[in-house]
C-alpha cells in the first residue's frame, strides 16, 4: 500500500515529463489522469506520492509498454541543480557524500527509506520496497545514472535485487541496466563494489560543505513542518469537530506545542490554521453530500457548524453552489 502522506520533489515529476516528451509519448493524455496540464511541471511544487499508481497505471495503458517506468527512467535527463547534489560534490569521497545523501533523503522524496550496506567488498543500497513497480524502476534509474555522474562514470552496479514476481522477464532490466537482474526477494536493493566509496572527489570544499548541509536542514525542517498539515487534519477527523471544541489553542495543546510556535510554523509554510480548516471542512462536506444520505442538519454537526445557515455561506463559498444543489449535481452525474 503506498504512504498517502509521502511526497516527492517537483523535480522528479519534471524529468519524468522530459523523458516522456524526448520518447514521443503521449504526455498530455499520461499527465491529464492526475489531472495536470500538457506542459512541463513547476520544479518547485512538492507532489503527493499517493498519484503514483494512477499515473504509471495510465502510462503503461497510453503506451503499451509494460516497462514504461524503466524506459523512463533510463531515458531521464541527469539529476542536476539540487542541494543533493552539491552536498555529493563538497564532500571528500563518494561515501560521503552517499551517507549525505542518505541522511537528507526526505529532501527528494519520503516514499523509500533507503539504507547503506557494505562489507570489505560489497555495499549495497537497501530499501526498495515501494509497491508501483513503474514508480520504482524510474527511481533506481534515476540514481544509478546520478551516481555515474557524481563518480565522473565509475559508479557500477553488479545486480539488483527486487521484490517482484519471477513471472516477470528480467531480460529487459538486465538489458537497460547492464547487470544481472533477480526477482523474488523480500526487499530491492543495489549491490556494488565498496571500493567506489573511497573515491575522492575533486570538488570537496569543507566549508562549501557546511554552507549546503545548512541548506539541506532548512528544507529538512519546512518538509518537516508540512507534516503538521497532516497531523492537525487527524485531529480534525477524530471527532473534535463534533464537539464543537477546536479553535487553534486546543489543537496547539493536543499537538503539545504553544500557541504561537504553531501559529509561526505554518507562516513557515505560507499556511495557517484557519486555511487548514476551512479546507478540511470542505473536502469533508463534498464527501458527505456526494457520497454518503446523511441530511443537512447532520452534515452541519459533523463539519463542527453551529447552525445550517452558516454551513451553507461557507459551502457556496467555497464552491459556488449551495450544498442541495451540489449533492443534486453529483446525483444526477452517477
Amino acid at each position: 500500500m503506498i504512504d498517502t502522506k509521502s511526497s516527492d520533489a517537483g523535480i522528479f515529476l519534471w524529468m519524468t515529463y522530459q523523458a516522456m516528451q524526448h520518447m514521443g509519448l503521449d504526455a498530455a493524455a499520461i499527465f491529464q489522469s492526475v489531472h495536470l496540464p500538457d506542459q512541463a511541471p513547476d520544479k518547485n511544487i512538492r507532489r503527493a506520492n499517493s498519484t503514483q499508481q494512477r499515473f504509471w497505471q495510465a502510462a503503461e495503458k497510453i503506451s503499451d509498454d509494460p516497462y514504461v517506468g524503466l524506459h523512463v527512467g533510463v531515458n531521464m535527463p541527469t539529476f542536476r541543480g539540487q542541494v543533493i547534489e552539491y552536498l555529493f560534490l563538497s564532500s571528500s569521497t563518494f561515501g560521503e557524500g552517499l551517507e549525505r545523501t542518505l541522511k537528507y533523503q526526505k529532501v527528494l522524496s519520503s516514499a523509500f527509506h533507503l539504507e547503506l550496506q557494505k562489507n570489505n567488498e560489497h555495499a549495497f543500497l537497501t530499501g526498495f520496497q515501494h509497491p508501483v513497480r513503474h514508480y520504482q524502476d524510474c527511481a533506481i534509474s534515476i540514481l544509478v545514472n546520478f551516481f555515474r555522474y557524481m563518480s565522473d562514470g565509475k559508479f557500477r552496479v553488479n545486480h539488483i535485487q527486487l521484490p517482484y514476481s519471477k513471472d516477470i522477464d528480467a531480460k529487459e532490466y538486465e538489458h537497460q541496466w547492464q547487470c544481472a537482474v533477480e526477482f523474488g526477494h523480500l526487499q530491492g536493493r543495489l549491490c556494488f563494489d565498496s571500493d567506489i566509496l573511497n573515491l575522492p572527489s575533486p570538488a570537496a570544499e569543507p566549508d562549501l560543505l557546511k554552507i549546503h548541509e545548512n541548506i539541506a536542514e532548512q528544507q529538512l525542517e519546512i518538509l518537516e513542518k508540512h507534516q503538521l498539515i497532516d497531523e492537525i487534519e487527524k485531529i480534525l477527523a477524530s471527532g473534535v469537530l463534533e464537539s464543537g471544541q477546536f479553535d487553534q489553542e486546543y489543537i496547539a495543546e493536543l499537538l503539545q506545542k504553544n500557541p504561537r510556535t504553531l501559529r509561526a510554523d505554518l507562516q513557515l509554510i505560507n499556511s495557517s490554521y484557519e486555511k487548514i480548516l476551512a479546507n478540511y471542512r470542505e473536502k469533508l462536506s463534498r464527501k458527505l453530500l456526494a457520497y454518503t444520505q446523511e441530511n443537512i442538519d447532520q452534515i452541519v454537526y459533523l463539519t463542527g457548524f453551529s447552525e445550517p445557515s452558516a454551513f451553507s455561506r461557507a459551502f457556496k463559498k467555497w464552491t459556488g453552489e449551495t450544498p442541495t444543489a451540489y449533492r443534486q449535481r453529483k446525483m444526477n452525474s452517477t
